[in-house]
């Protein structure tokens, strides 16, 4: 079968190259042409992949959902971008699912892959975006840009950077409001990954949810000093000696683990402060961690949510 597949990409490899070989050259952000009865230049549709799902969110905040003719696993919002073509999850795609859609462009950050698979693409006379996937909210902004420029909007992607801004200022005046309340600001967080229950894992520093709780002024017990980076297998010696005051999940994680009573079975977790007091706390994954136009909405969820927990 693999076979069957290099075969196939590598005919449409060659066919692009044989047919279209000054395509293979045009710059990336450019819309292809056709030619006219007439002569003319014809403006072609643009017919763009998507792979990641905060991606696909601006894509649709712009309003250019109509160029779009594939997407990866992770674009779940809108929940309408589900009914289009999947290429697969981001970081396992195939040239071969991509390929079969013809897109014009094909969009991602850096953490998609294979890289074998997206030179392939670009072999095929696609041009690749890759946008960075820094999870820091002026890295949104960037995107919201580059984004805008690839599907030839670039004045409503000035205008929704400006309006996320708005909302990010609101966001975090709502966070500096909090750390002023008897309600304390710096509460310590666990963040719990566990889409599967054989891998259930806690994440450290340089992680999207780290970010986040920083931005919620919160402290991540698995990022300080004597941390780690990135994302460690859960140990109970590990969660014990932590004591978080709230556990932070998806709810992607939290449905895979049997609720809230799945979460406060994990090893450890019951002799936390956060387990004794069922201080659990979930939000949507790419909500979350998706560092897309929503998010100045979770980062108002989530300080929402952690302050309601600590005054339970």
């Amino acid at each position: 079968m693999r076979r069957m597949i290099a075969a196939s990409v590598a005919r449409r490899i060659a066919l692009k190259k044989m047919g279209a070989g000054a395509l293979a050259l045009a710059a990336p952000m450019q819309v292809l042409a056709a030619v006219s009865d007439a002569g003319k230049p014809v403006a072609k549709a643009r017919r763009i992949v998507s792979v990641g799902g905060a991606l696909t969110e601006i894509v649709y905040a712009l309003e250019a959902q109509g160029e779009l003719v594939g997407v990866d696993t992770t674009s779940l919002y809108p929940a309408v971008a589900q009914q289009l073509p999947q290429v697969g999850y981001a970081r396992t795609l195939s040239a071969e699912g991509v390929l079969s859609l013809a897109p014009t462009q094909l969009i991602a950050t850096e953490e998609a892959g294979p890289q074998a698979v997206l030179r392939q693409v670009r072999d095929a006379g696609v041009p690749v975006a890759v946008l960075n996937a820094n999870n820091k909210f002026e890295g949104l902004l960037e995107r919201v840009k580059q984004v805008g420029q690839i599907t030839g909007r670039p004045d409503p992607a000035a205008r929704l950077a400006q309006a996320l801004q708005q909302q990010w200022n609101g966001a975090l005046a709502k966070v500096r409001q909090r750390s002023q309340s008897p309600v304390p600001s710096a509460v310590r967080v666990l963040f719990i990954l566990a889409h599967a229950p054989n891998q259930v894992m806690v994440g450290g520093r340089e992680t999207g949810a780290d970010a986040m709780l920083a931005y919620a002024g919160a402290v991540n017990v698995m990022g300080g000093q004597g941390g780690f980076s990135g994302y460690k297998p859960l140990t109970p010696e590990a969660v014990i000696a932590a004591r978080p005051d709230i556990v932070l999940v998806t709810d992607q994680g939290l449905k895979a683990s049997g609720g809230v009573d799945g979460i406060l079975k994990l090893p450890g977790l019951a002799q936390t402060p956060a387990g004794r007091k069922h201080r659990i706390v979930s939000q949507e994954a790419m909500l979350l961690l998706g560092f897309g136009p929503r998010m100045p909405q979770a980062l108002a969820d989530l300080d929402a949510a952690f302050a309601q927990a600590m005054a339970a």
